[in-house]
């Protein structure tokens, strides 16, 4: 099934929506990905310094996480400049993790209600 490319298409079909959970992202240097992964972690990514963990719960600071609905590329150009810009002139600090089906963006808990309200806003343009 093959992703949206167009970038007003995605922008109209953008559907953000809040998870409820909290989140934290840690990194453990010298933990391998098999030890990483057992502890179910949503996402994970080693770099040169240590593994990432994103984690529900842990151990601080919190952040929330939204979805957004629309099934973009990894091909598709202009989503996350188009988020982020958005979320930056609402003075929203935003982590975004694409996956294969949707993007996902992380903003501190206390963001969340005006970071989804941003979203909504740049998907009815």
């Amino acid at each position: 099934m093959a992703g949206e490319t167009d970038l007003a298409a995605m922008l109209r079909g953008l559907r953000p929506t809040l998870d409820p959970r909290r989140f934290s992202f840690e990194t453990h240097p010298g933990m391998t990905m098999a030890d990483g992964a057992a502890l179910g972690p949503i996402g994970l990514f080693q770099e040169t310094e240590g593994l990432t963990l994103i984690i529900e719960g842990g151990g601080g600071p919190f952040f929330s996480m939204i979805t957004l609905g629309i099934h973009s590329s990894l091909e598709a150009v202009g989503l996350t400049a188009a988020v982020s810009n958005a979320l930056a002139d609402a003075g929203i600090s935003a982590n975004m993790v694409a996956a294969y089906f949707h993007d996902h963006v992380f903003v501190a808990e206390a963001d969340a209600d005006a970071a989804l309200a941003a979203l909504e806003a740049l998907a009815t343009g």
